[in-house]
């Protein structure tokens, strides 16, 4: 890794939002899951969580172009489950969701610690998530259609939520924990060790919080084996 890449990728890591995310109330088109890990990287949430759908859940690797690499995807078999793990951290919940209480997706404050909760193709949010949602938001719509694409719709919500915490200064801050900011290092610094420890099972060796290895000969034997 050159050391301006190296560079590049630390400035991303640490304006990386730990307190923003997206919870996916069991979206099924594997192309809009893809555009929706997209539109977190794009603006710098590093984790999202998916709710499985009724199907067997696949991840689409197309639209995201590479961006999978740097958002990582937690699975969650129930929307119970997700919600729980977010309101853990502190997170208030947003639901993208028509209803007589629903606000203007501009008019809520995404600066405090959040998700953002976008619905099913079609079927929208469920009964659960308009429940334990915090607010209801919606993109106004000036033509016939009543909605978005999901990822679209998540898209725009996003970037308001980017526009607040820029003029905020949360992205001038980094708040990214060590080890995330040094996996993230290591994967990049070695993908080859990195694909051979995720296919065999294996738990990656260590390396500092700049993702260097420890012990560089060590890993080398262990790729010369697999050879």
């Amino acid at each position: 890794m050159t050391p301006e890449r190296e560079q590049r990728l630390l400035e991303i890591l640490r304006r990386r939002q730990p307190d923003l995310t997206l919870i996916t109330d069991k979206v099924h088109k594997p192309r809009n899951i893809a555009a929706l890990v997209r539109n977190c990287d794009a603006v710098g949430i590093p984790r999202m969580h998916v709710v499985k759908p009724d199907h067997e859940y696949r991840r689409y690797r197309g639209t995201s172009r590479g961006s999978d690499r740097w958002v990582d995807s937690v699975l969650h078999d129930t929307l119970d489950s997700a919600i729980a793990t977010v309101r853990e951290l502190g997170m208030k919940i947003y639901a993208a969701h028509l209803s007589d209480s629903a606000v203007d997706f501009r008019d809520v404050d995404y600066t405090q610690p959040c998700a953002i909760l976008m619905g099913a193709e079609k079927e929208g949010i469920s009964e659960l998530a308009a429940r334990e949602a915090d607010a209801h938001i919606t993109v106004p719509m000036m033509g016939m259609v009543e909605s978005l694409n999901v990822s679209t719709a998540a898209g725009i919500i996003l970037i308001e939520a980017q526009r607040q915490r820029q003029l905020a200064g949360l992205y001038e801050l980094d708040r990214m924990p060590v080890r995330e900011t040094a996996r993230h290092m290591f994967e990049s610094r070695y993908p080859k060790i990195a694909a051979h420890c995720l296919t065999a099972g294996l738990p990656y060796p260590e390396y500092d919080d700049l993702g260097e290895l420890l012990d560089p000969a060590a890993c080398q034997r262990l790729l010369a084996k697999r050879a």
